[in-house]
């Protein structure tokens, strides 16, 4: 089975990670896996989630980031990346006093098998943002651990100062991450494929699954765009690192499988890319090589595909050793 994200929801207190997530839930078809903090006797996250989700697992004592080892973050990771749960995403949703850099540092270095990190996503309120979180002359180091800001509750703000808001946090963000993605929404509600595929529409076994853009029956929020390429043969291992360390401009996610020609074989890896972090993999046997999807806010369909295009040109003989070296240094760093 394909590695499951584990997503990090993070953000100050009352920014609106918890509706957030019960719109992530809320989508249909889709199993998700959830880890909460427990502040206290009485757990009042995981009870706003009650009931939409299997057996959420849930960290009593306090912030994820400051239990040691994890406070228990690895075990609730272990069981819920069990197979027999056949979850599409993982989400840690972590207190709002909470380090995304602490959270993103468990996450990528725990270790356990069948999950890969999904990314930070980073729930900023629009009215309390620069009062509260970023209000020094340095822009905070938490946007320097985010894959994706999203700027909630723009409904409390005047129509007239929206645009204003949205990009003073994307440069302000910039000057730590001059990759990040930002997206502004109310109620929580971001595209939910920016983040995961839903496993009902998985289609054909060996090939990755991505949810069908149809429109749903509530309009909740406005779908992503998605590009897909395919090509025969093997790829250059060079041309694709090129494009997944400088992906197209609005691109969030890239996923597929591609083929690499070794000396005398040939191999398939499963490709992740959300952010800024890149995961490689080997691919399940029988998968069908090559197609890679990109996925982002308000694409340029054109531009991306072209970009994916040359990413993926077969490549005449085996892969240079130097190439495979690049390939090599991207699976130890995942596995």
């Amino acid at each position: 089975m394909a590695a499951i994200p584990v997503i990090a929801l993070t953000g100050h207190l009352g920014a609106g990670k918890t509706t957030l997530l019960n719109h992530l839930l809320r989508h249909p078809d889709t199993r998700i896996g959830v880890v909460v903090n427990d502040f206290g006797d009485i757990n009042i996250d995981a009870g706003l989630v009650a009931g939409q989700v299997d057996e959420p697992a849930s960290i009593a004592g306090g912030c994820i980031c400051c239990l040691p080892d994890g406070g228990g973050l690895g075990d609730a990771l272990v069981k819920l990346a069990n197979p027999a749960r056949r979850l599409d995403a993982i989400v840690v949703e972590a207190s709002g006093l909470a380090d995304p850099v602490a959270i993103a540092r468990l996450i990528g270095f725990s270790e356990i098998r069948g999950v890969r990190p999904g990314g930070i996503v980073d729930v900023v309120d629009a009215v309390n943002h620069f009062d509260t979180v970023d209000s020094g002359a340095l822009p905070p180091v938490r946007y320097g651990a985010a894959s994706l800001i999203v700027v909630n509750k723009l409904d409390q703000v005047p129509e007239g100062e929206r645009a204003a808001i949205v990009q003073r946090v994307t440069q302000r963000a910039a000057q730590r991450n001059p990759r990040i993605h930002v997206v502004a929404t109310t109620g929580g509600q971001i595209a939910p494929e920016l983040l995961f595929d839903a496993s009902a529409t998985a289609g054909q076994v060996g090939q990755l699954s991505f949810l069908d853009l149809a429109p749903e029956h509530d309009h909740e929020h406005v779908h992503a765009d998605a590009v897909t390429v395919r090509s025969s043969g093997c790829v250059d291992p060079d041309a694709l690192f090129d494009l997944l360390e400088d992906p197209p401009p609005q691109v969030f996610r890239l996923k597929g499988i591609v083929a690499v020609r070794h000396r005398a074989t040939v191999q398939s890896y499963v490709v992740n890319l959300v952010g800024s972090a890149i995961h490689i993999g080997p691919a399940p046997r029988g998968a069908m090589a090559n197609c890679l999807v990109a996925i982002g806010m308000d694409l340029d369909v054109d531009a991306v595909r072209a970009r994916v295009d040359g990413a993926l040109q077969p490549a005449s003989g085996r892969a240079s050793a130097q190439a495979l070296r690049r390939l090599d240094r991207y699976r130890r760093l995942s596995a």
